[in-house]
């Protein structure tokens, strides 16, 4: 045992090179054709442009707990603040995925650098994206293929409530979109600094920059949404309940107006007895009224409190430079592993045996 494994540690890297040295023509050729297919295949990919924009998020957890959890979260801890929230921000990475926040990303307005095209978000997915040509005959046997064992293709199906499209329910089509949406689109959060981060990929910088930037919009008006949700639908029920007790005290005023102008001089005691419950019925319709006034303020009040705060810590900018495909490392890496193959090919025996 103890010789085989010494056998198999002593390499002689001098008849190893001269092999290598004396196949130097198969080197090349394989070289030649790894740099030929490289080329062909990574020049045609169309280029993507990276836009970032970081944003600080307004905390709701309670205040108590706060210098602890800071000190936490600077070694990456989280000890789990007593948010009062379903959504912070340590789920909005999950919220990106959500589908129902995707499809309200596909009526953003976006427009092309060149100022050619201008579009909605959803429109520039499904019709103006642009592929390598040498991968254009194999969708087309694809879809062919596909369009041979599927039934008709389903139409767009229309959203509830005058949305476009409905996230319970969506076609193929709208779904494929939605898929390559959120390959585009990615957010993640720090848990050492509590920045919230949302990177736009895209073929076009102009629109990287005008979906990063509203995208975060389109967060802030989301979380804004839900946090103020229950304050908002208490300024509803208040702001009915305040018209109709307005509207009964108008009502119980003018009667007892009325009632009080017609006997005046009247002195029977059946009449003020009546002036009186009148006049006490106006007087808990004012109160009732006043009442529910206060806590319409007060509601009010709450959705401006339950508001959160983002504050922009970085701005999305038109990036000037692709950030990929890196083509020069793409053919390097070829090239190494075309070169790692032919090596094991020529020592295929050798590599048996040591196996």
């Amino acid at each position: 045992m103890e010789e085989e494994k010494k056998k198999r540690s002593d390499i002689n890297f001098t008849a190893v090179a001269a092999r290598i040295k004396a196949k130097k023509w198969l080197f090349v050729k394989v070289w030649l054709i790894t740099f030929a297919l490289s080329c062909l295949w990574i020049l045609p990919q169309p280029r993507y442009y990276v836009s970032e924009v970081s944003v600080a998020p307004e905390s709701s957890s309670h205040e108590g707990a706060g210098g602890l959890a800071s000190l936490a979260s600077s070694f990456g801890v989280n000890i789990g603040n007593a948010s009062t929230d379903a959504i912070y921000p340590q789920l909005y990475p999950d919220l990106f995925s959500s589908t129902e926040f995707l499809v309200g990303l596909m009526d953003i307005k976006i427009k092309t650098i060149d100022g050619e095209l201008d579009t909605d978000y959803y429109d520039y997915l499904k019709n103006h994206q642009k592929q390598n040509f040498l991968t254009v005959p194999f969708k087309m046997l694809k879809n062919w293929v596909n369009s041979l064992m599927s039934k008709e293709p389903e139409a767009d199906i229309p959203g509830k409530d005058g949305k476009r499209f409905d996230p319970f329910r969506l076609s193929e089509s709208t779904s494929k979109v939605i898929e390559k949406a959120s390959s585009n689109i990615t957010c993640t959060y720090s848990r050492t600094t509590d920045v919230v981060t949302i990177t736009v990929k895209d073929q076009d910088p102009m629109v990287s920059a005008l979906l990063a930037d509203s995208i975060k919009e389109h967060l802030q008006v989301f979380i804004t949404d839900y946090r103020t949700k229950k304050s908002r639908i208490d300024y509803e029920f208040y702001k009915k309940l305040t018209a109709d007790a307005k509207s009964d005290y108008e009502k119980a005023r003018q009667l007892y107006g009325s009632f009080a102008d017609a006997n005046m001089d009247i002195v029977l005691e059946s009449y003020r007895a009546k002036r009186d419950d009148l006049e006490n019925d106006m007087q808990l319709k004012y109160n009732t009224y006043s009442t529910l006034k206060t806590q319409l303020q007060t509601a009010i009040a709450k959705v401006q409190e339950n508001t959160p705060a983002f504050t922009t810590l970085t701005n999305a900018t038109v990036p000037v430079k692709p950030a990929g495909p890196k083509r020069m490392i793409f053919v390097a890496v070829m090239m190494f592993l075309a070169t790692i193959g032919t090596i094991a090919y020529l020592f295929r025996k050798e590599l048996i045996k040591w196996f």
